[in-house]
Protein backbone atom coordinates (compact mmCIF):
# COMPACT_ATOMS: atom_id res chain seq x y z
CA UNK A 1 0.00 0.00 0.00
CA UNK A 2 1.50 3.35 -0.99
CA UNK A 3 1.90 5.97 2.09
CA UNK A 4 0.39 9.36 2.02
CA UNK A 5 2.99 12.05 2.08
CA UNK A 6 0.96 14.57 3.61
CA UNK A 7 2.33 15.88 6.46
CA UNK A 8 0.64 15.32 9.75
CA UNK A 9 -0.18 18.76 11.98
CA UNK A 10 -0.87 18.30 15.34
CA UNK A 11 -3.31 21.15 15.75
CA UNK A 12 -4.97 19.84 18.78
CA UNK A 13 -1.59 18.85 20.25
CA UNK A 14 -0.47 22.38 19.98
CA UNK A 15 -3.58 23.83 21.68
CA UNK A 16 -3.29 21.75 24.50
CA UNK A 17 0.22 22.26 25.11
CA UNK A 18 -0.47 25.94 25.16
CA UNK A 19 -2.63 25.12 28.12
CA UNK A 20 -0.56 23.02 29.89
CA UNK A 21 2.35 25.44 29.79
CA UNK A 22 0.12 28.94 30.03
CA UNK A 23 -3.73 28.09 30.86
CA UNK A 24 -4.86 29.40 27.30
CA UNK A 25 -6.75 28.08 25.53
CA UNK A 26 -9.96 27.03 27.60
CA UNK A 27 -12.06 25.43 24.20
CA UNK A 28 -10.92 24.26 21.24
CA UNK A 29 -11.85 25.03 17.34
CA UNK A 30 -13.50 21.95 15.73
CA UNK A 31 -13.90 22.58 11.93
CA UNK A 32 -16.69 19.98 10.28
CA UNK A 33 -16.24 19.75 6.58
CA UNK A 34 -19.58 21.33 5.82
CA UNK A 35 -18.20 24.62 6.91
CA UNK A 36 -19.69 24.93 9.87
CA UNK A 37 -16.82 26.22 12.98
CA UNK A 38 -17.76 24.98 16.77
CA UNK A 39 -15.90 25.98 19.60
CA UNK A 40 -15.81 22.64 21.57
CA UNK A 41 -16.70 22.33 25.46
CA UNK A 42 -13.54 20.30 25.92
CA UNK A 43 -10.51 22.44 25.75
CA UNK A 44 -7.10 22.02 27.76
CA UNK A 45 -9.46 22.97 30.62
CA UNK A 46 -11.13 19.74 30.23
CA UNK A 47 -8.67 17.38 28.74
CA UNK A 48 -6.43 18.39 32.60
CA UNK A 49 -8.90 18.29 34.83
CA UNK A 50 -8.67 16.65 37.95
CA UNK A 51 -11.73 13.85 39.03
CA UNK A 52 -13.39 16.41 41.12
CA UNK A 53 -14.43 17.81 38.10
CA UNK A 54 -15.63 15.29 36.16
CA UNK A 55 -18.74 14.20 34.83
CA UNK A 56 -20.96 12.24 37.04
CA UNK A 57 -21.23 9.77 34.39
CA UNK A 58 -17.18 9.90 33.82
CA UNK A 59 -16.83 9.15 37.84
CA UNK A 60 -19.36 6.16 36.90
CA UNK A 61 -17.65 4.61 34.63
CA UNK A 62 -14.26 4.71 36.46
CA UNK A 63 -15.86 1.89 39.31
CA UNK A 64 -15.89 -0.91 35.88
CA UNK A 65 -12.22 -0.46 35.34
CA UNK A 66 -10.11 -3.67 36.49
CA UNK A 67 -6.84 -4.89 35.72
CA UNK A 68 -4.20 -3.99 33.45
CA UNK A 69 -5.98 -1.02 31.70
CA UNK A 70 -5.30 0.92 27.61
CA UNK A 71 -6.31 4.45 27.39
CA UNK A 72 -7.28 5.16 23.65
CA UNK A 73 -7.25 8.47 22.94
CA UNK A 74 -5.25 9.35 26.36
CA UNK A 75 -5.09 13.42 25.09
CA UNK A 76 -3.20 14.67 28.44
CA UNK A 77 -3.91 11.79 30.88
CA UNK A 78 -6.32 12.84 32.86
CA UNK A 79 -8.29 9.44 33.11
CA UNK A 80 -5.13 7.60 32.82
CA UNK A 81 -3.17 9.71 35.52
CA UNK A 82 -6.69 9.30 38.11
CA UNK A 83 -6.59 5.00 37.62
CA UNK A 84 -2.52 5.20 37.87
CA UNK A 85 -2.48 6.56 41.22
CA UNK A 86 -5.22 3.99 42.11
CA UNK A 87 -2.44 1.64 41.91
CA UNK A 88 -3.34 0.18 38.40
CA UNK A 89 -1.20 -0.10 35.29
CA UNK A 90 -2.06 2.11 32.55
CA UNK A 91 -0.96 2.78 29.11
CA UNK A 92 -2.11 5.74 27.17
CA UNK A 93 -1.89 6.17 23.42
CA UNK A 94 -2.71 8.95 21.45
CA UNK A 95 -1.87 9.81 17.65
CA UNK A 96 -0.73 13.55 19.02
CA UNK A 97 2.70 13.26 20.00
CA UNK A 98 2.44 16.35 22.30
CA UNK A 99 -0.46 15.27 24.10
CA UNK A 100 1.50 12.30 25.11
CA UNK A 101 4.66 14.76 25.99
CA UNK A 102 2.23 16.70 28.62
CA UNK A 103 1.06 13.51 29.54
CA UNK A 104 4.91 12.23 30.39
CA UNK A 105 5.38 15.83 31.67
CA UNK A 106 2.35 15.39 34.40
CA UNK A 107 3.42 11.79 35.45
CA UNK A 108 2.54 9.07 33.46
CA UNK A 109 4.80 6.28 33.15
CA UNK A 110 3.11 4.66 30.25
CA UNK A 111 2.36 7.13 27.24
CA UNK A 112 3.32 6.11 23.48
CA UNK A 113 2.41 8.00 20.70
CA UNK A 114 0.51 6.27 18.68
CA UNK A 115 -2.68 6.47 16.16
CA UNK A 116 -5.61 3.71 17.22
CA UNK A 117 -5.13 2.20 13.90
CA UNK A 118 -1.44 0.29 15.29
CA UNK A 119 -3.51 -1.30 18.53
CA UNK A 120 -3.33 -4.53 16.86
CA UNK A 121 0.75 -4.02 17.77
CA UNK A 122 -0.20 -4.94 20.72
CA UNK A 123 0.45 -8.84 22.23
CA UNK A 124 -2.38 -11.31 22.79
CA UNK A 125 -4.18 -10.98 26.12
CA UNK A 126 -2.40 -7.70 27.08
CA UNK A 127 -5.09 -5.84 28.59
CA UNK A 128 -8.34 -6.14 30.75
CA UNK A 129 -9.81 -2.77 30.13
CA UNK A 130 -9.91 -0.24 27.08
CA UNK A 131 -11.09 3.21 28.24
CA UNK A 132 -12.01 5.47 25.55
CA UNK A 133 -13.45 8.29 27.24
CA UNK A 134 -14.50 12.18 26.45
CA UNK A 135 -16.62 10.32 23.30
CA UNK A 136 -13.80 8.66 21.72
CA UNK A 137 -15.55 5.54 20.50
CA UNK A 138 -15.66 8.37 17.57
CA UNK A 139 -11.99 7.20 17.21
CA UNK A 140 -13.18 4.27 15.72
CA UNK A 141 -14.09 6.49 12.89
CA UNK A 142 -16.62 4.64 10.48
CA UNK A 143 -18.99 1.62 10.64
CA UNK A 144 -16.41 -0.69 8.96
CA UNK A 145 -13.63 0.49 10.67
CA UNK A 146 -15.20 0.47 14.14
CA UNK A 147 -16.03 -3.42 13.36
CA UNK A 148 -12.00 -4.14 12.47
CA UNK A 149 -10.76 -2.23 15.60
CA UNK A 150 -13.01 -4.09 17.67
CA UNK A 151 -11.41 -7.37 16.31
CA UNK A 152 -8.13 -6.50 17.10
CA UNK A 153 -8.80 -5.13 20.68
CA UNK A 154 -10.64 -8.52 20.93
CA UNK A 155 -7.34 -10.28 20.37
CA UNK A 156 -4.69 -7.93 22.93
CA UNK A 157 -7.47 -8.37 25.86
CA UNK A 158 -8.12 -11.00 27.97
CA UNK A 159 -10.68 -13.37 28.37
CA UNK A 160 -13.01 -11.22 30.80
CA UNK A 161 -11.72 -7.77 29.66
CA UNK A 162 -14.01 -5.06 29.20
CA UNK A 163 -14.29 -1.85 26.93
CA UNK A 164 -15.50 1.45 28.36
CA UNK A 165 -16.55 3.83 26.28
CA UNK A 166 -18.33 7.32 25.64
CA UNK A 167 -20.65 8.24 23.02
CA UNK A 168 -23.38 10.72 21.78
CA UNK A 169 -26.97 9.60 19.99
CA UNK A 170 -26.56 12.12 16.98
CA UNK A 171 -30.48 11.81 16.76
CA UNK A 172 -30.99 13.55 20.00
CA UNK A 173 -30.59 16.98 18.12
CA UNK A 174 -33.21 19.12 16.60
CA UNK A 175 -30.68 22.06 15.31
CA UNK A 176 -31.20 22.33 11.63
CA UNK A 177 -27.87 22.65 10.50
CA UNK A 178 -26.81 19.03 12.28
CA UNK A 179 -29.91 17.66 10.77
CA UNK A 180 -28.76 19.07 7.34
CA UNK A 181 -25.01 17.35 7.63
CA UNK A 182 -27.03 14.14 8.17
CA UNK A 183 -28.77 14.28 5.18
CA UNK A 184 -25.32 15.29 3.78
CA UNK A 185 -24.04 11.87 5.08
CA UNK A 186 -26.51 9.35 3.60
CA UNK A 187 -26.04 11.43 0.43
CA UNK A 188 -22.00 10.44 0.33
CA UNK A 189 -23.39 7.09 1.91
CA UNK A 190 -21.82 7.81 5.30
CA UNK A 191 -23.61 7.54 8.85
CA UNK A 192 -25.82 9.90 9.97
CA UNK A 193 -23.42 10.50 12.90
CA UNK A 194 -19.85 10.27 11.31
CA UNK A 195 -18.08 13.50 11.39
CA UNK A 196 -15.70 14.67 9.02
CA UNK A 197 -13.91 17.42 11.51
CA UNK A 198 -10.38 18.91 11.45
CA UNK A 199 -9.12 21.04 14.65
CA UNK A 200 -7.75 24.22 14.45
CA UNK A 201 -5.24 26.48 16.74
CA UNK A 202 -3.89 29.96 16.08
CA UNK A 203 -1.77 29.23 12.60
CA UNK A 204 -2.25 25.38 13.12
CA UNK A 205 -5.18 23.46 10.67
CA UNK A 206 -4.84 20.21 11.51
CA UNK A 207 -5.29 16.87 9.01
CA UNK A 208 -8.95 15.84 8.49
CA UNK A 209 -10.36 13.13 10.43
CA UNK A 210 -13.51 10.66 10.38
CA UNK A 211 -15.24 11.06 14.18
CA UNK A 212 -18.11 8.56 14.65
CA UNK A 213 -20.93 9.19 16.99
CA UNK A 214 -24.22 6.32 17.25
CA UNK A 215 -27.23 5.22 18.93
CA UNK A 216 -27.56 2.34 20.82
CA UNK A 217 -29.19 0.97 18.10
CA UNK A 218 -26.22 1.35 15.59
CA UNK A 219 -24.03 0.09 18.22
CA UNK A 220 -25.88 -3.51 18.24
CA UNK A 221 -24.96 -3.52 14.42
CA UNK A 222 -21.74 -2.64 14.85
CA UNK A 223 -20.94 -5.70 17.24
CA UNK A 224 -21.99 -8.31 15.79
CA UNK A 225 -19.10 -10.59 14.66
CA UNK A 226 -17.09 -8.44 16.44
CA UNK A 227 -17.13 -10.59 19.69
CA UNK A 228 -18.18 -8.25 21.91
CA UNK A 229 -21.56 -7.41 23.33
CA UNK A 230 -23.08 -5.33 25.52
CA UNK A 231 -23.30 -5.00 29.24
CA UNK A 232 -24.75 -1.99 30.79
CA UNK A 233 -24.79 1.70 29.82
CA UNK A 234 -24.66 4.57 32.04
CA UNK A 235 -26.72 7.50 30.56
CA UNK A 236 -26.48 11.41 30.86
CA UNK A 237 -28.55 13.95 29.37
CA UNK A 238 -28.59 15.07 25.79
CA UNK A 239 -27.79 11.71 24.69
CA UNK A 240 -24.58 11.33 25.68
CA UNK A 241 -23.74 7.69 27.45
CA UNK A 242 -20.90 5.49 28.30
CA UNK A 243 -20.89 1.63 26.89
CA UNK A 244 -19.80 -0.63 28.83
CA UNK A 245 -19.12 -3.69 26.35
CA UNK A 246 -17.76 -7.44 27.81
CA UNK A 247 -16.54 -10.69 25.52
CA UNK A 248 -19.49 -13.36 24.42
Amino acid sequence: MKKSNKRFVDAYGEQLWSYFKTGEPKNEVVERDDGFIAVGRYGGEVYLSEYEHWDKIEKDAMKFVKGKILDIGCGGGRHSLYLQKRGLDVTGIDNSPLAIKVSRLRGLRKAKAMPIENIGKFKKDTFDTVIMMGNNFGLFGSFRKAKNLLRKLYRITSPEALIIAASRDPYTTKDPIHLSYHKLNQKRGRMKGQLRLRVRYKNFVGNWFDYLIISKQELKKILENTGWETRHFIDAKDGQYIMILGKK
